[in-house]
């Protein structure tokens, strides 16, 4: 074999921090190590990988046509090794999770997971939809849990659960205390608290509001629901969040469901995997997790 999965980590590390002082750090080697292992890899084939921008190494088109091979057999040759030093079915996993999805229901995945596999380590990163199919794209996460809907070539795109945004109010608010269904004149006239633009939760709300949205008043944009439950708490206005986040809140009586008649407010959450990424043991027991937890 011309090449060694040495070689690979550094192409792939280079890769994803675009330095290769950073991407040595990375791996604990010396930057020469790094820079030598490149540039055998390179030179063993007869091409180059990266354009040299300063002290940027940015892929140029063959090496973006390889990259998710390297990773690939990286993945590979990791899950291989964690069979033969555990004999584990399962092994670490890195998962990445929308808002609502991270904050109220991925741990009590995750806390199944490890149940079954007492040997695996699981990672959370949270963000939203747009940031969390990214590093999804950018082989940072294994898989990823969303809310919104996305397109992309290199994504496997699974179905996952339904879910409905509720919008909601202050108990003292005057469309709580008017007992009366809530309009579209009503809707143009509230004062909005919203998820920021690029969320699920935002691309549900505004696809629900369809046709009002040039007369709507958004008097704040948050990036976390609880931030938004907290805000319409304080009666500076309405908001707009998935039932999941919001169950325990209406429970309480802290905030006051406000039916909308004629809005579809039903939505789809989404898992995704990069369709060029080897689909390890663990992966497949996650994904087969997911589903198990369709309700």
């Amino acid at each position: 074999m011309r090449y060694s999965l040495r070689q690979l980590e550094v192409f792939v590390a280079i890769a994803h921090e675009q330095n290769l002082t950073r991407a040595a750090d990375e791996l604990a080697m010396s930057q020469s190590a790094a820079s030598s292992a490149l540039k055998d890899l390179e030179n063993q084939f007869g091409l180059q990988l990266f354009d040299r921008i300063g002290k940027r190494l940015q892929l140029n088109e063959q090496g973006r046509l390889l990259r998710p091979k390297a990773e690939a057999l990286l993945a590979q040759a990791r899950d291989f090794e964690r069979s033969l030093m555990q004999h584990a079915e399962a092994g670490p996993l890195n998962v990445g999770a929308t808002l609502s999805i991270g904050n109220y229901l991925a741990v009590g995945l995750m806390a199944q997971y490890m149940a079954r596999y007492p040997q695996a380590r699981v990672t959370l990163d949270v963000g939203n939809t747009r940031q969390i199919a990214d590093k999804v794209l950018n082989y940072e996460l294994d898989v990823g849990l969303i809310e919104g809907e996305i397109n992309h070539p290199d994504l496997d795109i699974l179905p996952w659960r339904g879910d409905e945004l509720a919008v909601f109010c202050h108990p003292q608010h005057p469309l709580a205390l008017s007992g009366r269904r809530v309009s579209d004149d009503d809707l143009r006239a509230a004062q909005w608290i919203l998820r920021e633009a690029g969320s699920g939760t935002r691309q549900a709300f505004d696809r629900a509001m369809h046709g009002l949205l040039p007369d709507l008043t958004i008097t704040l944009e948050l990036q976390h629901t609880e931030a938004i439950k907290r805000a319409v708490e304080a009666g500076l206005g309405i908001g707009c969040l998935s039932t999941i986040t919001l169950s325990d809140a209406f429970r309480r009586g802290s905030l006051i469901h406000l039916p909308v008649p004629g809005r579809d407010f039903s939505r789809q959450l989404y898992l995704i995997v990069h369709k060029q990424k080897y689909r390890s043991a663990g992966i497949d027991a996650w994904l087969t997790l997911c589903q198990e937890n369709k309700a």
